[in-house]
Order: structure tokens, then C-alpha cells, then sequence
């Protein structure tokens, strides 16, 4: 029995407005975690677990790359993953970057295409994968998950459009100042396990020039550095000149 007919068959009602879902554990936990799946009952997830495989990988892994025809949905429950293109003259432009409990992948009927994109994991990521047929079964029995959907795609566009516009209209110091608060906002300000190339590809320069202006902002105080490490110290001064 495929999942669309399981799903359909073992529809559990909806929790009353009000009442905390139970906390799940292991794959299923990290399962209702994910913004698409937040509505779903533990049996349904249940059902979705038994069509998905979990997987780890390392730094740098290539999810895919343009071209590339197969249709999958990658669940990511721990990491983030840099989604990019590359111009004529090889040079890299991050356009988004993926967090724990959302998904990626080449999902075109949902709006959700790969096009001209790379996938690489940025840090070690622990994963599922979805075909695109289950996921197809889940959209027909489950429109809540369609939905969900569409919120995320719409959320993947604004922060599109807010990253391209930084880079056509923001100095290099702004753009730099502005990605290290928004990958330092877990609240003790460090950054781990991100490189001064990854910095570059993220606000479109060269790595020579994300170095000369992050020992600027160590000379002013902002920052301080270790390798692959970034701790910030005056954030407010930091977000002064993200405004700048």
C-alpha cells in the first residue's frame, strides 16, 4: 500500500484548538519539528517515516547541480545547506541558505525548481529524502501540507529578493557586516565552521577582500577571529553599518 492510500485510509482528526501535541521522539520527532509537517498527527508522520531514509554528510557534499533531472525532496534535520548559482566566469553567489527543520530540493510542481542552482551542504548535515511521487501522494491527501508549502516558497522568494537586493545597492561592508548578524543570531554571537570564502560567496566579492574588511572590524572592536570562527562583540555597531 502506497503512502497516498495509508494516509488517506488512517486520517487522524485534528488536535483541539489549544491542546500541546505530544513530544515525539526520534525520526518522527524531527519529522513534526519540520515547517511543512507541523501539522500532521504522529500516525501520519508515522507513515511518512516508513518512506524516507535518514542520512549523514560531510562538509561540501553537492546535493545537486543544474541539469540534473531527478525530482527529490531533501528534509534537513540538522545543518544548513547553501543553495547557489555560478556565473559564466565561475563566480559563486549563495542566493539562500537552508537551516535545520526545512526542506530543499528540485520539487517543480510546487514552484520549488532547481533551475540553474547548486545544492552543497555549508557544515556535516543529517538528512531525509522524500521521491517526488510520496510527496505528490502527501499534497493530494493532505492539503494543510500544500500549504505549508507555498508559505515556505514564498518566505525562500522574499529572502531572495532582500539578498539580491543587499548585493546591487549595499557597500561590501555593509553586506559582510549584515550576514555576520544574521549568522551569529543564536544568541551568543559566535559563528563556527564558516570559512572566509563561504563569507565571499555569500555577499558576492572576493575572499581577499572579505579578509582586508574583517580585520577592519576586529581593528574597530566589532569581531574577533580564529580560524573558522567568528565571535561578534559590538553587535550594535556591527548593525550600524548593515545600515550604512
Amino acid at each position: 500500500m502506497n503512502l497516498r492510500s495509508k494516509l488517506m485510509r488512517r486520517s487522524s482528526p485534528a488536535a483541539a484548538p489549544g491542546t500541546a501535541k505530544p513530544r515525539l521522539s526520534g525520526k518522527v520527532g524531527y519529522l513534526s519539528d519540520t515547517d511543512i509537517f507541523r501539522d500532521l498527527s504522529s500516525q501520519e508522520l508515522e507513515e511518512i517515516d516508513r518512506v524516507t531514509a535518514m542520512s549523514t554528510c560531510r562538509r561540501g557534499k553537492v546535493f545537486y547541480t543544474p541539469g540534473e533531472t531527478g525530482e527529490v525532496l531533501f528534509i534537513l534535520k540538522r545543518g544548513r545547506v547553501n543553495l547557489y548559482r555560478i556565473n559564466p566566469d565561475g563566480k559563486k553567489l549563495i542566493t539562500a541558505t537552508v537551516g535545520q527543520g526545512t526542506v530543499f530540493g528540485e520539487m517543480s510542481f510546487v514552484g520549488q525548481g532547481m533551475h540553474d542552482t547548486f545544492a552543497e551542504a555549508a557544515e556535516e548535515c543529517t538528512l531525509c529524502v522524500m521521491s517526488r511521487t510520496d510527496v505528490e501522494h502527501l499534497l493530494l491527501s493532505k492539503p494543510r501540507v500544500g500549504l505549508r508549502f507555498l508559505e515556505l516558497m514564498a518566505s525562500r522568494l522574499r529572502e531572495i529578493e532582500v539578498r539580491m537586493e543587499t548585493v546591487a545597492f549595499k557597500s561590501v561592508p555593509a553586506r559582510l557586516a549584515a550576514s555576520l548578524l544574521e549568522l551569529g543570531d543564536s544568541g551568543d554571537g559566535k559563528i563556527v565552521g564558516v570559512s572566509h570564502q563561504d563569507l565571499a560567496d555569500m555577499v558576492g566579492t572576493y575572499r581577499e577582500t572579505v579578509t582586508r574588511i574583517l580585520n577592519e572590524f576586529r581593528g574597530e572592536g566589532c569581531i574577533d577571529l580564529g580560524r573558522l570562527n567568528v565571535k561578534i562583540l559590538k553587535p550594535d555597531l556591527l548593525r550600524a553599518i548593515a545600515e550604512g
